[in-house]
C-alpha cells in the first residue's frame, strides 16, 4: 500500500515542567485549562528536547511503521532544521522526493510547555509550512492507494480544494483533518470539499466549529440512549447553535463525505460511516505527552479502513497507537507496527464499545 501525507513539518522544542513549579487554572464547562507562567521568572524545567514533528511528519512515521510505502508533501526552508527533518524521516523510511524547500522562509518550529495532564500549550512559527501549493503535488498521487492532508495554514489551507480534487482524480482514499484555525477561517473551502473526500477527522472543538454550517439544517435533538458515551447525550454546542451528535454526522454526510471521526481526548472516538455509528473508549495508557496522538489516531483509521479493515476493529487500532504514543514525549517515538497494533487491539476491553 502507498500513502502521501501532505502539511507540516516541524521542529518541535518540549519543555517539561513540574505541576509544582507552575499554575494551573481549569474551567470544567469550557473543558479548558490554562498554564500560568509567571513574567519575569526563570522556571526549571524537567527536561527540554527538541524533535521532528508536523502533520505531515507525524502520519507519514505512522504509515512508515505500519508497512506502507509513504512519502511526505511538505515544505522547508533552507536550513539547519531542514537537514534534521530529512534525516529523521529517512531513518524512518519515509521518502523525500516530495519535500519542497524555500528561501523566503525557515522551517517551522514549534515550543511547547506540557505540565499536570502533559496536554501542552504550543508556541508556534509555522515558516515554510503556510507555502504549500498545490502546484507542489505534480506526479505525487499518481499510484497512491491514500492521499492524507494533515491540517493546512494560511496560504497552504487555500490550496486545501486543490489537494482534495487531484487526490480524488488519482483514484486514492483521500482523507483529511483540517485544524481549528482551518476550519474557522477557511470553512467553508473544508465543507465544499466534502465529495472529493472518504473522511474527515475532526476534535470536539473543531467539530463545535462547524456547528453553526449544520445546525439550521438539523432536526430537534431526538431521544438518546441512556448508556451512551457523553458526547452522544450532550451534542455539540456552538455560538448559540446546537446540535446532536448523530445529525452533526448525518450534516457532513449529506454533503458527500463516507466516514467521519470524532475524537473526544480520554471520552474516546465516534466513527460514522456506512456501518453506522461506533464509539470507541481510548486505550489505557501513561500520559507523558499528548502531542501527535490525533495524527496517530487518524492515520491509523485511514490505514485499517483502506486495508478493509470493519469500523470498529479500526477503531480499536486507531486507539491504540494513539494511546503508545502518548506514553512517549514526542510524537512518533510510540508508533506501532502493523502487528503489535493488531494484536494489542484484540486485546482491548470488549465494554468500552458502543454501536448506534
Amino acid at each position: 500500500m502507498k500513502a502521501i501525507t501532505i502539511g507540516s513539518a516541524m521542529i518541535d522544542v518540549i519543555t517539561i515542567v513540574d505541576p509544582e513549579r507552575i499554575e494551573r487554572m481549569t474551567l470544567v464547562n469550557e473543558h479548558k485549562s490554562y498554564l500560568w507562567l509567571e513574567s519575569g521568572r526563570k522556571i526549571p524545567a524537567r527536561s527540554i528536547t527538541t524533535h521532528v514533528g508536523g502533520g505531515a511528519c507525524n502520519t507519514a512515521v505512522s504509515f512508515a511503521r505500519r508497512g506502507w510505502t509513504v512519502s511526505a508533501l511538505t515544505r522547508v526552508g533552507r536550513d539547519l532544521n531542514a537537514q534534521a527533518v530529512r534525516e529523521h524521516l529517512q531513518k524512518e523510511g519515509v521518502g523525500l522526493d516530495h519535500i519542497r524547500d524555500t528561501d523566503e522562509a525557515a522551517t517551522g518550529v514549534s515550543s511547547m510547555i506540557a505540565s499536570h495532564d502533559r496536554n501542552a500549550t504550543i508556541f508556534v512559527h509555522r515558516g515554510a509550512n503556510e507555502m504549500i501549493d498545490a502546484e507542489d503535488v505534480g506526479d505525487a498521487f499518481d499510484g497512491a492507494d491514500v492521499v492524507h492532508i494533515a491540517p493546512l495554514s494560511n496560504r497552504s489551507a487555500n490550496s486545501f480544494p486543490e489537494f482534495a480534487r487531484k487526490a480524488k482524480a488519482a483514484g486514492a482514499f483521500v482523507s483529511a483533518n483540517p485544524g481549528i484555525r482551518q476550519l474557522t477561517a477557511r470553512g467553508r473551502l473544508v465543507l465544499d470539499s466534502l465529495p472529493d473526500l472518504d473522511l474527515i477527522s475532526v476534535n470536539r472543538v473543531e467539530a463545535q466549529a462547524l456547528t453553526p454550517a449544520l445546525a439550521p439544517d438539523a432536526p430537534p435533538p431526538g431521544a438518546i440512549p441512556k448508556p451512551a458515551p457523553p458526547l452522544m447525550r450532550e451534542g455539540l454546542v456552538f455560538g448559540g447553535f446546537e446540535i446532536c451528535l448523530t445529525d452533526f454526522m448525518q450534516g457532513l454526510h449529506d454533503k458527500g463525505v463516507k466516514y467521519v471521526l470524532l475524537t473526544d481526548g480520554a471520552d474516546g472516538a465516534y466513527l460514522s460511516g456506512p456501518e453506522g455509528l461506533v464509539w470507541r473508549g481510548p486505550a489505557p495508557a501513561k500520559v507523558l505527552g499528548t502531542a501527535g496522538a490525533g495524527d496517530a489516531f487518524t492515520s491509523t483509521l485511514v490505514a485499517a479502513l483502506a486495508e478493509g479493515a470493519p469500523q470498529a476493529e479500526a477503531l480499536a487500532e486507531a486507539a491504540v497507537n494513539a494511546a503508545s504514543v502518548i506514553e512517549s514525549v514526542d510524537t512518533t517515538e510510540g508508533l506501532l507496527d502493523r502487528d503489535t497494533l493488531a494484536r494489542r487491539a484484540a486485546a482491548l476491553d470488549p465494554e468500552m464499545r458502543f454501536v448506534v
